[in-house]
């Protein structure tokens, strides 16, 4: 197929029918760029010959030496075929333009799927024929579910069954049908999952409603008849599931360049068989024979004890391993050059001379390929008439993806309207997301890049002159080479003299990666850029949306950008103008009032692994700060943070994300060197009750129990620590975004104020309600093991923490219930501040405990990392009253510190009075593995602490999928490590999996029973490993490291001289 210019495709842009915008996605090396790279060869702008070789939207250098994808990329790409416009009229050529993105697999760059499967309408899932269904196959699949994305199936590298495994095609056929019942259960989880909460939603309505009916003492048949209006809807998931026979599945092989579709050999056998094409495509997939006398189509109870294949092995399997044994088969893989030439007759083929002289089997076997079963049109065919376009798509995906958007209930209706029906004209309002912001250089935008074969006649004479110039220098010096150096001298002047050039830094633009959904944009207009938080019901709340003028409009083709002068609805494009804007995604709106949120929900993990990072010269710091503020903008997943201590710190997804964003630093972003340090590991404190524990400290008062009276005798106060039941903080974990809720709500109630900028939760999505809250919380409370000392807690709950929102309460168990309550039902009194005649009571030290509380669960006692699971009760508080006649207020001052000082020293020891544990974050690890290396991947694991929790083998294939845990302190080079070790055979992929006691031990343990002072002695010389990584995290954060530093008794460790 011939090159396309821009100007044609731009063309196309304005045809919304002949649009698709696809997604690729698939599980790491499962062949997305291969794929891709076949489609670019159609279109000219590869060499057939280099498809799946070059890896052409791999477009940095990283990307090319490590082999996998890191960023997702786009490019647009022409497509024309044959249609039929009625059943009876003669077929025309259509022409078709399909938006494409490349995504990676890593599991470190997920957010680059999420932020690619947003822009898009449907997707192109890739499934490895042998690895099968892995954890991003999920994810990715999980991704077009919540995305309401209309899947296609691509079961890739099928020549691995030939090549690799040596199936049969029988074989082959059973492991295919296998497969797919995989991706099928996925798919069928996600249904069942989400069914099961409409009909929990539809039973609680319909509680609701017969309560209310109840209330009003209505007869009972008016209540039949009011249920009977909120019937239960039954839904169909045939549609869901992938089945050949619906042309939703392609078999193909991106490295060899083939790929087909059952409708593809349908239309083949049509005629050669007479069983029209309709039928052919029903029964060639599945349970079907064909008999050989009477060409009959039989079922499986029709066989009567006969030994046929199935119809898709016979007519289709075996045509493709024919080709594989004619061309690479046979003795020393040389191919059957007698089954060679019987396959390209019968095929009508023929192979150029040059091809068939060349003794390269892999040569030949692509070429009969390309010619028989074209990936590009098996693909792009399904792509056309499977998926949906623009227009279909946002009338079925937007109006739910509207009704979850935040102040959904504000959007104005021409709007709502313009996105749903799809409007293009100049007046519609004018709504694109942009879903991340990616930065190119200045040379390499359009207006700065010359154009080859494009110059004009004058720019052609001025370069010829330079040229001339150049060579008359070159032959002068050569010929004059011992000149004297007073001519030099004399020929020499400064007014000629032009310095040499410093290298000159090409500047970074932020370009946006963005989706129109209606209207029409041009060069030149202006637009609102709302932020991930906005909401339309408060659309002038701070910070306020800012108006900004759309400086250039790109199409995006890989590695290039082509200008446009304006983008219709519909259109993934490239937007300029955005610099300082905008700071990963945002909704771009023609208007402010009743506009749409599209960025209100969030889909990217949160980065886990921190490394403080320092130039290698101090004087760069400043350029190392605007290079990492250029980065956070152009990464949806990396975060920066600077530290109370002044270390600068970078958030990432995991250690490859790491690695490609400080690359990205030091040559694009800052240029200069930046060191890391050593990667931050958040870590989680705790306490349990352990069966061999220390007596407490104060055997009258109870474990975890201090009595305390701050320095200045007047507050005394009795506190009690106690460990939360797991439920209970498990619980608490799952909604931060309820918790923040009840919070805002209480605050609004108190301010009497409409709660108009607490839409901060907007991207926690929709949590609990506050009764619900409660509810839940009072069952995970007094249910359980030792449930009695929790009963009546849930209405004695002062607040919950760190920040608020964290798995730790704050109980008020004092005789006055002096503390404000988080679930009170009606507005409570502020009585925190003293009145000018009131005496100091303990009432107004309640904010300062709470307070102190906060920063005590920020900030644990073993090594000043969060707290969680613990309860603190406050038991009693006292203000001893006042000898002189100071005010309550002046008073008041002089304690705040003194409280809050002291409350932290009191949960301190009563934590410690406990058995503390040191809670390690975790990674859930998954790692495919063939037999050979089994042991050496065990190796790696045992070294790193790892804990294997399931090993299964895949069925059909030499491989193991080995599931396991490991801390993220260990991991780093853990994927190096295991790749070195295994030769490259396993590959593991890290997921974060939150936080876990791994070291079952108390970092302060000495032994004190008589058994462990025998077995152990006296120091204990046995390495406490909760201990060496609370000392390493004090260490780092210059807190003080308790321990033998020095050795003990030293003379006994050498031989003295006598």
């Amino acid at each position: 197929m011939p090159v396309v210019t821009p100007e044609k495709l731009g063309a196309l842009q304005q045809h919304a029918d002949d649009i698709r915008n696809i997604c690729i996605l698939a599980h790491v090396d499962h062949g997305k760029t291969s794929l891709t790279d076949a489609l670019l060869a159609a279109n000219g702008i590869i060499s057939p010959k280099l498809a799946g070789k070059i890896r052409y939207l791999d477009s940095r250098p990283d990307e090319q030496i490590r082999g996998i994808t890191m960023e997702s990329s786009a490019i647009s790409l022409y497509f024309s075929m044959l249609r039929r416009p009625s059943p009876d009229a003669k077929p025309v050529p259509k022409e078709y333009l399909i938006n494409l993105i490349d995504s990676p697999g890593h599991i470190d760059f997920s957010s680059e799927v999420s932020t690619a499967s947003r822009l898009c309408d449907s997707a192109v899932v890739l499934v490895d024929a042998v690895e099968g269904v892995c954890s991003q196959t999920v994810t990715v699949l999980r991704q077009t579910w919540t995305e309401k994305l209309k899947p296609l199936l691509v079961i890739n590298k099928i020549d691995r069954l030939v090549i690799e495994l040596k199936m049969t095609p029988g074989e082959a056929y059973i492991h295919l049908s296998k497969l797919l019942e995989q991706v099928n259960a996925v798919l069928g989880s996600f249904f069942q999952g989400e069914r099961m909460e409409e009909d929990l939603n539809w039973r609680e309505r319909m509680d609701e409603r017969v309560a209310a009916a109840a209330a009003k003492e209505v007869k009972l048949d008016d209540v039949e008849s009011e249920a009977g209006d909120l019937q239960f809807e039954e839904r169909d998931d045939e549609e869901l599931y992938f089945a050949p026979e619906k042309n939703n599945v392609i078999f193909s092989s991106a490295i060899d360049g083939w790929a087909f579709t059952v409708r593809q050999f349908a239309a083949l056998y049509e005629k050669k068989l007479g069983i029209k094409r309709s039928i052919m495509e029903k029964v060639l997939w599945g349970d079907f024979y064909l008999d050989p006398k009477t060409k009959k189509v039989l079922g499986r109870k029709h066989l009567k004890g006969r030994n046929l294949k199935p119809m898709f092995v016979q007519l289709v399997l075996e045509q493709v391993w024919a080709v594989y044994q004619a061309t690479t088969g046979g003795d020393l893989g040389k191919g059957d050059p007698a089954l060679l030439d019987k396959i390209t007759k019968s095929l009508n083929i023929t192979i150029p001379p040059h091809i068939a002289r060349s003794r390269d089997p892999r040569l030949l076997l692509t070429t009969v390929f390309s010619s028989w079963l074209p990936l590009s049109t098996a693909l792009l065919v399904s792509v056309v008439e499977s998926l949906p376009s623009p227009k279909v798509a946002q009338a079925e995906r937007l109006p739910e993806m509207l009704e979850e958007s935040p102040g959904s209930k504000h959007i104005d209706p021409s709007v709502k309207d313009a996105m749903v029906n799809f409007k293009t004209a100049k007046s519609d309002p004018v709504v694109a997301y942009v879903s991340k912001v990616v930065s190119i250089p200045e040379s390499e935008l359009p207006q700065n890049k010359r154009r080859t074969g494009q110059l004009s006649a004058e720019e052609a004479r001025e370069l010829a002159r330079k040229k001339r110039a150049e060579l008359a220098r070159a032959q002068a010096a050569e010929s004059n080479g011992t000149d004297e150096l007073t001519t030099a001298l004399d020929s020499a002047t400064l007014d000629e003299y032009v310095p040499e050039a410093e290298e000159k830094i090409d500047p970074e633009h932020l370009i946006g990666f963005a989706r129109m959904y209606s209207g029409t944009l041009s060069v030149g207009d202006s637009l609102y850029v709302l932020p991930p938080k906005f909401s339309p019901a408060h659309p002038h709340a701070a910070p306020e949306p800012q108006k900004v003028t759309v400086t250039a409009l790109y199409m995006l083709m890989g590695r290039n950008l082509e200008s446009l002068n304006s983008v219709p609805a519909g259109v993934v494009f490239g937007i300029g103008g955005l610099d300082g804007r905008i700071l990963k995604s945002g909704t771009l709106c023609s208007q402010l009032e009743g506009s749409v949120n599209l960025a209100g929900v969030n889909m990217a993990g949160k980065p886990i692994v921190r490394v403080a990072l320092e130039p290698v010269n101090p004087a760069d710091l400043d350029k190392m700060i605007e290079g990492l503020k250029l980065l956070v903008r152009s990464d949806p997943c990396a975060e920066y943070e600077q530290f109370e201590s002044g270390e600068h710190v970078l958030l990432t997804a995991g250690e490859l994300h790491l690695e490609r964003c400080l690359t990205d630093l030091k040559e694009r972003f800052a240029r200069c060197d930046i060191q890391a340090g050593e990667p931050i590991v958040p870590y989680r404190e705790t306490i349990v009750r352990a069966d061999e524990m220390r007596p407490p400290v104060n055997k009258e008062l109870g474990r975890g129990a201090v009595v305390s009276v701050t320095s200045s005798k007047q507050v005394s106060i009795k506190i009690q620590v106690r460990p939360l039941p797991a439920n209970v903080t498990e619980f608490l974990l799952k909604n931060p975004g309820s918790i923040k809720r009840l919070y805002s709500e209480r605050n609004a109630l108190d301010t009497e104020e409409e709660p108009g900028e607490e839409d901060d939760d907007v991207l926690e999505g929709k949590g609990l309600p506050i009764d619900e809250l409660k509810k839940q919380l009072q069952t995970s409370l007094e249910s359980g093991k030792g449930r009695e000392s929790w009963k009546g807690i849930i209405d004695k709950i002062a607040a919950f923490g760190p920040r608020r929102t964290g798995p730790n309460l704050l109980i008020d168990a004092t005789k006055e219930g002096c503390f404000p309550k988080v679930f009170a039902p009606e507005k409570q009194e502020d009585g925190t501040v003293p009145k000018a005649d009131e005496s100091l009571h303990a009432a107004h030290l309640c904010d300062k405990v709470t307070y102190a509380f906060q920063l005590a669960m920020n900030q644990g006692p073993l090594c000043n990392e969060p707290v969680r699971g613990v309860a603190v009760i406050v038991e009693d508080l006292t203000v001893a009253p006042a000898d002189e006649e100071t005010s309550a207020r002046d008073r008041l001052g002089r304690l705040t510190g003194e409280v809050i000082k002291t409350v932290q020293q009191c949960i301190r020891q009563a934590f410690l009075d406990w058995s503390p544990r040191l809670m390690l974050a975790m990674y859930s690890c998954e790692i495919q593995a063939s037999t050979e290396v089994l042991g050496r991947v065990y190796e790696v694991l045992t070294r790193r602490r790892g804990r294997v929790l399931s090993e299964q083998m895949k069925e059909g294939t030499p491989f193991f999928t080995i599931l396991s845990t490991i801390p993220a302190a260990e991991s780093f080079g853990f994927a190096d490590e295991m790749r070195k070790r295994t030769s490259g055979a396993a590959q593991p992929q890290l997921i974060f999996a939150g936080f876990e006691v791994l070291v079952d031990e108390d970092p302060f343990w000495t032994p004190f029973t008589e058994d462990d002072l025998e077995d152990l002695g006296e120091l204990a010389d046995r390495e406490n490993v909760a201990k060496r990584y609370m000392d390493g995290v004090r260490r780092r954060k210059g807190l003080l490291v308790e321990g033998r530093g020095q050795r003990v008794a030293a003379e006994k460790q050498k031989t003295l001289k006598r």
